[in-house]
């Protein structure tokens, strides 16, 4: 089976790379421009950065160009490139596979050490900074480069490869040390998936066991940003570095299928239930700190300090399809369609050459228009850009979507199981069957049958719990016959979202969605003179497609921002205030923007 998780085990498989193919649509559209545009353009700016240039020759030199993760892009790219020139319709990138693979294997040291920013003469030694040498993280990348190579058949000799390191990590790690960013346990269990040799296992697993002891150096941000202050199966809440944490959750989850350690599986599926229900923003976003890139207190949720790392969207992405697989439940299918249409949508521009890295909900002043050819060094606050000195983002982003067919259906015994609604031929369950949509701006969706057996197959389409007062369960059964339609109607009508009460920042605010899209009221389509700081809805009027009632109040300014008494505003005006998807903003130029609206 061809895709980036295949695990043994589980109430639910996943298809792989050849059963699914996208034709069109909202995700059949940024599929493509993914392959035609965004691989390109960040192989451009790898090169441009000198990122691919510090595996070439001579390898006895200091001399290195980009942060100590940089290497890892290149992994990230080389899995995206694998994915794309694989999947049905995608396009090839053959001559680039066969330059990083050469870069890649001549870059590898003797005894199986892989990287390009330690223990050369003049560098620091190997393995001296476990905290943030990056050096198990980029392997990580790295091995699950391999596996794609190697499930596509696009770059098999990464494989040789990829045992070498993994076989080094094994003796370089085998009595003690953790890596301060997780991302090699998930990589070793897949590479374990590929080629049987169970020590991968047993190292993955080893890893998440030692992890929680304060093993790592004492930091300025403390041992949780590195999820290194409490044992995995302790935790209650992910905390932390939320990419890291991420990651370490998805590897667990990972070693749990594969070891049958269900009592570690049912651990991460409540933290991660925790998190969802205490420290997730509206549109699927995880963390909401710019110092360390964390997770704040439960319900701290500011939106003008959101960060949403578009990272740690393609990690909640990975982690809950492992959940989804594991557990067969279909709600995890809800977090995905959020983080897709609202995180993973919103990161790349149109033409898929700039990109967002972290994600506010609320940008007070204009945003800054990037510098035409030049890297970006700080990641919030500004539109997208063409590149990031860290950017670990747009490659990330590449692979997510360059793989995305395998994680829209899924399929058992009894039959197939469509989790994302996109215009697509799926072959799953032993069934072939094609999805006509509009979805996520209509909320009708056909499925064609064109090929079946004469026994009984269940056919389940997701319902979102948005949906679930309106439209009835999606799940059918029979001895389907070619050419028979099925359909689901889902409710896309505007609706207002309240925050939790206990989520400070939102007190008194509201949101409106659509079907799975946040809306959000940007500048540039106000009123002449309406600025957003103005404005409050009115809650009591159902919101339309787009737009809101409320009203412009003048606030009142003085020379000290609190006052001992209520103050009314000068005058207040009704208005409309025009929405638009979330995934749309910053668009048309610099503007302001907001999700939560002040209520009357």
């Amino acid at each position: 089976m061809t895709g980036p998780v295949v695990p043994s085990r589980g109430v639910l498989r996943p298809v792989g790379l050849p059963q699914v193919r996208l034709t069109g649509g909202f995700w059949g559209r940024r599929q493509e421009v993914n392959g035609t545009a965004t691989i390109g353009h960040n192989a451009q700016w790898i090169d441009r950065m000198g990122w691919s240039g510090n595996f070439r020759e001579p390898l006895k030199t200091a001399r290195r160009r980009g942060r100590e993760f940089s290497d890892s892009e290149v992994y990230k790219l080389t899995e995206a490139m694998c994915w794309e020139s694989a999947r049905p319709g995608g396009h090839r990138h053959d001559a680039r596979l066969n330059e990083f693979t050469e870069l890649i294997k001549n870059a590898q040291a003797p005894d199986g050490y892989l990287h390009t920013a330690f223990g050369r003469p003049g560098q620091p030694r190997r393995y001296s900074d476990l905290n943030f040498g990056h050096e198990l993280y980029c392997n990580g990348h790295f091995l699950q480069a391999a596996v794609a190579a190697a499930r596509t058949q696009k770059a098999p000799e990464l494989l040789d490869v990829a045992r070498k390191v993994a076989d080094h990590i094994c003796v370089a790690f085998g009595e003690a040390g953790i890596c301060g960013h997780p991302e090699v346990e998930t990589a070793l269990v897949e590479l374990y998936r590929v080629t049987g040799q169970r020590r991968y296992l047993e190292m993955a697993a080893t890893f998440v066991e030692r992890r929680g002891y304060r093993t790592l150096a004492e930091h300025e941000f403390g041992w949780g940003y590195f999820q290194d202050d409490v044992p995995v199966k302790q935790a209650e809440v992910f905390h932390g570095h939320a990419v890291r944490a991420l990651y370490l959750a998805a590897g667990a989850v990972d070693v749990a299928v594969e070891t049958g350690d269900d009592d570690l599986l049912e651990k991460i599926r409540k933290q991660f239930d925790r998190t969802l229900a205490r420290r997730t923003y509206l549109t699927g976003g995880m963390g909401s700190r710019h110092l360390d890139e964390s997770y704040g207190d439960d319900f701290q949720l500011p939106s003008d300090r959101s960060y949403s790392e578009t990272c740690a969207g393609v990690a909640t992405i990975h982690l809950a399809h492992r959940l989804l697989l594991a557990t067969g439940d279909m709600r995890y299918g809800d977090i995905v369609d959020r983080i897709l249409h609202n995180v993973i949508a919103t990161a790349v521009a149109d033409d898929g050459r700039s990109f967002f890295y972290a994600h506010t909900l609320h940008q007070r002043t204009p945003a800054e228009v990037p510098e035409p050819g030049h890297e970006r060094l700080r990641f919030g606050g500004a539109g997208r850009a063409p590149w990031f000195e860290v950017s670990c983002c747009p490659n990330n982003v590449a692979r997510l979507l360059a793989s995305l067919g395998t994680y829209l259906v899924t399929e058992d015994d009894d039959g197939a199981q469509v989790h994302q609604f996109a215009p697509m031929r799926a072959e799953a369950g032993g069934m072939v069957f094609d999805v006509d949509t509009a979805y996520p701006d209509g909320g009708t969706v056909t499925v064609t049958i064109v090929e079946a057996p004469p026994e009984p197959r269940t056919l389940t389409l997701r319902l979102p719990q948005w949906a679930k007062e309106d439209a009835p369960e999606g799940v059918f059964r029979r001895v389907f016959r070619p050419g028979e339609q099925l359909r689901m109607e889902l409710p896309m009508r505007p609706r207002w979202t309240f925050p939790d009460p206990r989520a400070d920042a939102l007190r008194g605010c509201a949101a409106v969605e659509v079907g799975p899209l946040v809306m959000c009221a940007e500048s540039t389509d106000q009123e002449e003179g309406v600025s957003l700081d103005e404005v409050q809805v009115d809650t009591s009027v159902a919101p339309e497609a787009g737009a809101v009632k409320g009203r412009r109040t003048k606030p009142v300014d003085d020379d000290w921002p609190y006052r001992s008494h209520r103050v009314s505003t000068e005058r207040p005006d009704p208005v409309v205030v025009p929405l638009l998807p979330y995934h749309r903003w910053a668009r048309r130029g610099p503007s302001t923007m907001r999700i939560w609206l002040p209520t009357t």
